[in-house]
């Protein structure tokens, strides 16, 4: 595995990792402890649990996934602590009937920490999808996500 010298090197490697498909790789770049939020919402908590999703996640639901990154943005909070937001494209999902799968666009939060060898680490990680047209979800009578749209408000949406 490549050592992470600049947090940004995270979300890149990340993506590397992804695109070669090396879970195990991918689960390096966390703390043993660390958290990752799926876009589901689903959470694991640890290394271990964050390779396991991801080497299932790679060979069935991506096993012919591309994924990119569009553009970083990295908050540093302290010399050795850092928020990096990754907005990325996912294209190539494993279609869950004969309909071809579109293009999915996310928001990767990654929070990342130095450690005492110079190279970082994330402590953790959120995958956020990005709904066009939509702000929020409305839970509905049947009980299904919807997502729903109270107002359009162009400056707020520009960065999407």
């Amino acid at each position: 595995m490549k050592t992470p010298k600049d947090p940004e090197d995270i979300p890149r490697l990340f993506v590397k990792y992804w695109n070669l498909r090396k879970p195990d790789l991918m689960a390096e770049l966390f703390e043993d402890d660390a958290d990752f939020i799926n876009v589901v919402g689903l959470w694991w908590t640890n290394r271990n649990d964050i390779f396991k999703a991801h080497d299932y996640g790679l060979k069935v639901i991506f096993k012919d996934s591309t994924l990119s990154i569009i553009k970083l943005k990295t908050k540093m909070l302290s010399e050795n602590s850092a928020v990096i937001h990754a907005k990325m494209k996912l294209e190539g999902q494993t279609p869950k009937s004969d309909e071809k799968s579109g293009v999915r666009k996310t928001v990767f939060s990654f929070i990342v920490r130095k450690e005492d060898k110079g190279s970082w680490r994330a402590v953790s990680a959120q995958n956020t999808d990005i709904v066009g047209g939509a702000e929020t979800y409305i839970r509905t009578k049947d009980g299904s996500l919807k997502a729903v749209d109270y107002k359009i408000n162009k400056d707020l949406k520009k960065n999407i």
